[in-house]
C-alpha cells in the first residue's frame, strides 16, 4: 500500500471512529434514562393483643380489633390465656421478643401483669390496656367501661327488684381483676344504702360458667332462701341459673348479669335472668387498636377512655 493509499485509509478509519463516537453519544442523550427505584413502602404495625379468655365477650372484642387492624393497615397477633396469668406472661414476653410496635393487653391479673408492662417499657414498646386494668408499671391509655358505675347500677336495680327487701348472693369474678374489683366496690356500695337488702354470701367463681353452677349449686344446699343473685359477668350468672333450675328454684330468684352476652339476652328473653349490664366490648376491640395507631402517629390520646355502659332488663 502506498502513502497515499495508507493516508486515505487512515482518513476513512477516523470518520469511522467519529461517526460511531457521535452515534454513541446521540444514543445516550436520546434513550430513556435509567429509572431510580422508589423508596421502600414502610412496613406496616405490628400490635400484640393479649387477651385474659376465648369467651364470647373477648371473642367479640378480638374479632372487631382484627377487623379494625385489617382496615388500617396494621398486623394483629391477637393471644388468648384461658385465664392463665402465668401463661399471659410468657405471650406477652414473645410479643416483645417478637418487636411488635405496641401491646393491647387485658390483664388475667392486673398486679401481675405489672412485671410484663415493666418489660415492654423497658423495650420502648407503648402499651394499652382494655377492659382491666394493669397494677403497675406505663400505660399509654386505658380503654374501658366504668366497672364501679356498673356495679352500682346492678346492685340498685336488684335492690329495687325484690322492693327493697331480700337475702342475695354475690358471685365474683378473678380476685386479681380490676374488673372484679371494681364491679364489687360499686355493687357493695349500692347495697349499702338500701337497708332491706342483705348480702349472705360472696363467692368466687373466676367469671366462669361451670364455676359459677358449682358454686352456686352448693349455695342453694347452704341457703334455703335467696331473694336475688348478682354475679360479676354473664357466664357465672347463667351458670348459676342452671344450678337453680336444677334445683328447682329458678322461679324464686331474681338473677342480674354483667356484659350482655348473646346467651345472657337469650336468657332475659326467656324470663330466666332479670337484667344485666351491657359492656361493649366490640368498641373496646375498636378503640384499643385505632388509640394504639394514633399514639404512634404522634397523636395525643387520653389516659382513660370510658366506653359507655347501659342496664339491660326484660
Amino acid at each position: 500500500m502506498n502513502l497515499t493509499s495508507i493516508l486515505s485509509y487512515s482518513r476513512r478509519v477516523r470518520l469511522l471512529v467519529t461517526v460511531s463516537m457521535l452515534t454513541m453519544l446521540i444514543a445516550s442523550c436520546t434513550s430513556a434514562p435509567t429509572p431510580i427505584p422508589p423508596s421502600a413502602t414502610p412496613e406496616p404495625y405490628t400490635f400484640g393483643m393479649a387477651l385474659a379468655d376465648s369467651n364470647a365477650f373477648f371473642s367479640s372484642m378480638a374479632e372487631r380489633a382484627q377487623q379494625t387492624a385489617d382496615r388500617l393497615g396494621v398486623t394483629l397477633d391477637v393471644q388468648f390465656a384461658s385465664n392463665d396469668a402465668a401463661a399471659q406472661m410468657e405471650q406477652v414476653a414473645a410479643m416483645i421478643a417478637a418487636g411488635v410496635d405496641a401491646l393491647l393487653i387485658n390483664p388475667v391479673d392486673s398486679a401481675g401483669i405489672g412485671a410484663s408492662v415493666a418489660a415492654a417499657n423497658a423495650a420502648g414498646i407503648p402499651v394499652f390496656t382494655v377492659d382491666r386494668s394493669a397494677g403497675s408499671g406505663e400505660v399509654v391509655a386505658h380503654i374501658a367501661s366504668d366497672n364501679a358505675a356498673g356495679g352500682e347500677m346492678a346492685g340498685d336495680y336488684l335492690a329495687e327488684a325484690l322492693g327493697e327487701q331480700g337475702s342475695i348472693i354475690e358471685l365474683r369474678g378473678i380476685e386479681g381483676t380490676s374488673a372484679a374489683q371494681g364491679r364489687g366496690e360499686g355493687f357493695n356500695r349500692a347495697i349499702a344504702t338500701h337497708d332491706g337488702i342483705t348480702v349472705i354470701a360472696s363467692e368466687t367463681a373466676n367469671f366462669n360458667a361451670a364455676e359459677g353452677e358449682t358454686v352456686f349449686a352448693a349455695l342453694l344446699e347452704q341457703y334455703p332462701d335467696i331473694d336475688g343473685v348478682f354475679a360479676h359477668n354473664d357466664d357465672m350468672i347463667l351458670g348459676a341459673i342452671e344450678a337453680a333450675r336444677a334445683a328447682g328454684r329458678l322461679e324464686t330468684i331474681r338473677f342480674v348479669g354483667f356484659d350482655a352476652i348473646d346467651d345472657a339476652i337469650t336468657a332475659l328473653e326467656s324470663g330466666d335472668l332479670l337484667a344485666t349490664i351491657a359492656q361493649q366490648p366490640t368498641e373496646m376491640g375498636r378503640l384499643s387498636v385505632e388509640t394504639a395507631l394514633a399514639h404512634l402517629n404522634g397523636e395525643r390520646v387520653s389516659p382513660n377512655i370510658m366506653v359507655d355502659l347501659a342496664l339491660v332488663t326484660r
